[in-house]
């Protein structure tokens, strides 16, 4: 086992981590209730049914708005999510366990953290790609929550094996992750001149772009055991550099888009 990382040092490490993602969510969240354009911005969530029109003697489509979203306090929750899993990681009770299976070589706590947090990421940034349908949201959120519980599946069915992996839950993890931006792509720029585009619409889409690519690269190089990869801790600190990193990126990101021309 690598000197430099121990199960002492990766609970510190989730410790800090913990705390950045804390701080950033009270900031935002804190900016979410006190200052006027951001506490204003809401995003109205809708649902398409079928109703008959006496007039035209057949069935149409009708919309009702359901609820709407405040955004700014949405994002922090996605970052309240992160900070909590990693106070859970670094609880008695919790490195207990987290520390059991990062012997087996799995870690449980980040794909169930990662089902709800990046699921609720994903959610918010179709709203602000024009994705106002509940059907099409749940959808979303349902698929990339799959996405990750793929993750897991990945882990535990290959546990104690060298060779001979079962590649499947990578294979269709991948499957089900991309399908939600290809349909947040069909609605932002299916009809819409790409230089009317707001700015952070591409700065999300790049920077998730990227961040979706290195969790599974980092996951390749994990299994593969390709260098410092050899050790799982060595991996398992990847994903956390990486966790903080793209959430944080793709949080503010997000978050900026409330102060987009009303």
């Amino acid at each position: 086992m690598s000197k430099e990382i121990s199960f002492q040092s990766l609970r510190r490490f989730n410790g800090v981590m913990g705390v950045l993602h804390f701080i950033q969510a009270i900031l935002m969240l804190a900016f979410a209730l006190f200052i006027d354009k951001i506490a204003d911005f809401q995003i109205s969530v809708r649902s398409y049914f079928l109703t008959f029109d006496s007039e035209q003697m057949r069935l149409v489509t009708d919309m009702k708005e359901q609820f709407n979203v405040p955004f700014g306090i949405a994002v922090s929750l996605f970052l309240f999510i992160s900070a909590f899993a990693h106070f859970i990681i670094v609880s008695p009770w919790g490195n207990k366990i987290y520390n059991e299976d990062l012997k087996r070589g799995i870690n449980r706590f980040r794909w169930y953290e990662y089902a709800l947090s990046s699921s609720l990421m994903i959610v918010l940034i179709a709203m602000l790609f024009g994705v106002y349908d509940i059907g099409s949201l749940v959808l979303i959120f349902v698929l990339n929550a799959c996405m990750n519980l793929f993750g897991l599946d990945m882990e535990e069915i290959n546990i104690g094996k060298r060779d001979h992996l079962n590649w499947k839950p990578f294979i269709f993890g991948s499957i089900a992750g991309i399908t939600p931006w290809i349909v947040i792509a069909l609605y932002a720029f299916g009809n819409t001149n790409p230089a009317d585009v707001p700015w952070f619409v591409y700065a999300l889409a790049g920077s998730y772009f990227l961040f979706f690519n290195l969790f599974p690269i980092n996951m390749l190089l994990q299994y593969n055991r390709v260098g410092k990869w050899e050790n799982y801790l060595y991996g398992e600190r990847g994903y956390i550099i990486l966790s903080l990193v793209a959430k944080t990126v793709l949080a503010w990101i997000a978050f900026g888009g409330v102060m987009q021309p009303a």
